[in-house]
C-alpha cells in the first residue's frame, strides 16, 4: 500500500446552518478539480487511496454528506434527500469559488451527480457513475433495506469484520478476513468510550426509497451528461445496477465509456486496477 498522502480537514455550511466536512487534497496545477460523493451509509474514507495515487496530479475534495463522518447530523431526517445533497455540494463549490469539477459518485453519490448535472450541468466537467443508474434493481435495494438504520456496535475490529463479511460476502467473494477488517473501518468508527460503531446517523434511513425501477426524471437527468466526458464502472456481481441498464446509458452519452469489474458486487471500492485504469482514462479525456 502507498502510504495515505495528507489532507486538510475542512468544513462549509448547509443552508440550514449545519456544520460539513470534507478532506482537501491540494494540488499546484491547472487541471480539473475532483469531487468525490460516496454511498448511502458511506463516507470520505471510501476515497482515500486518490489521494496518493494521484499525488498531487488534481486538487481532490472527498466530501462527508451531512449525517456522515464528521459531518454534523441533521435536525430534519427529511433533508437526507438528494436533492439537498446537491444543495449542500454546490454551497461547498461557491464556498471555495470552485467553478467545474470532475464528480466521482459511489451509488448515491451517483445519483447525486446526475441530478447535479441535470440542474447546474455548467459546474460539471467529466463524471463517475460508480454501479448506479437511472434503474435501480428492486433485489440490491432490498438488500440495503435490511441493514440501512440497523445500529451495531462491537467489541473489536475483527467481529466488525466478520459481521460485515456474514451479511455481504458476495460482494467481495474473494476478501479475505485481512481484507474485511480494511473494509470495516472505512465503514465504522470507535467512539470515545472504545465501542467501533457505524459511522452515519441511523436517520438516514427514514427517507430511504425502498421501492425499485426505473424514473424517467433520473434518465433525463442523467442524459444531461451526454456531451460530457463520462465513466461508467459496474461490478460483475452487482445486485443492484444491471448489465442492460449500464448499456443503455451508455447507448445514451456520447462521450461515455463503460468498465466492468469482474469478482466484485454493489459497489467496486475503484482500487482495482481495472477500475483506476478506467479513472486514468477519463481524467485524460477530461483534461
Amino acid at each position: 500500500m502507498v502510504a495515505e498522502k495528507s489532507y486538510e480537514d475542512c468544513y462549509w455550511e448547509s443552508e440550514d446552518g449545519l456544520k460539513l466536512h470534507y478532506r482537501d487534497y491540494p494540488a499546484n496545477n491547472s487541471k480539473t478539480p475532483i469531487i468525490c460523493i460516496p454511498g448511502l451509509t458511506r463516507n470520505a474514507r471510501d476515497f482515500a487511496h486518490l489521494g496518493p495515487w494521484l499525488d498531487g496530479g488534481h486538487h481532490i475534495i472527498m466530501v462527508n454528506l451531512r449525517g456522515r463522518g464528521e459531518s454534523e447530523y441533521a435536525k430534519d431526517s427529511a433533508s437526507y434527500n438528494p436533492k439537498t445533497y446537491v444543495q449542500d455540494i454546490i454551497r461547498l463549490m461557491d464556498s471555495i469559488e470552485m467553478e467545474k469539477a470532475i464528480f466521482f459518485g459511489t451509488s448515491l453519490g451517483g445519483i447525486i451527480t446526475m441530478i447535479l448535472a441535470s440542474m447546474h450541468q455548467d459546474r460539471v466537467a467529466g463524471a463517475l457513475l460508480n454501479d448506479i443508474g437511472p434503474e435501480i434493481d428492486q433485489k440490491g435495494l432490498d438488500r440495503i433495506a435490511e441493514y440501512v438504520g440497523q445500529g451495531r456496535s462491537f467489541d473489536t475490529w475483527a467481529h466488525a469484520a466478520r459481521d460485515i463479511a456474514a451479511e455481504s460476502s458476495e460482494i467481495f467473494p474473494d476478501y479475505s478476513l485481512t481484507e474485511w477488517i480494511r473494509f470495516a473501518k472505512k465503514l465504522y468508527r470507535m467512539n470515545s468510550s472504545g465501542r467501533i460503531k457505524l459511522d452515519y446517523d441511523m436517520k438516514i434511513s427514514e427517507p430511504f426509497e425502498r421501492k425499485g425501477g426505473g424514473a424517467d426524471a433520473m434518465w433525463k437527468a442523467m442524459k444531461s451528461l451526454q456531451d460530457i466526458p463520462t465513466l461508467i464502472v459496474r461490478g460483475a456481481l452487482s445486485d443492484l445496477f444491471s448489465a442492460a441498464t449500464a448499456e443503455k446509458m451508455l447507448s445514451s452519452l456520447n462521450a461515455g465509456e463503460l468498465v466492468t469489474i469482474p469478482r466484485v458486487g454493489h459497489a467496486p471500492t475503484l482500487e482495482e486496477p481495472a477500475s483506476l485504469d478506467a479513472i486514468a482514462g477519463l481524467l485524460q479525456r477530461v483534461n
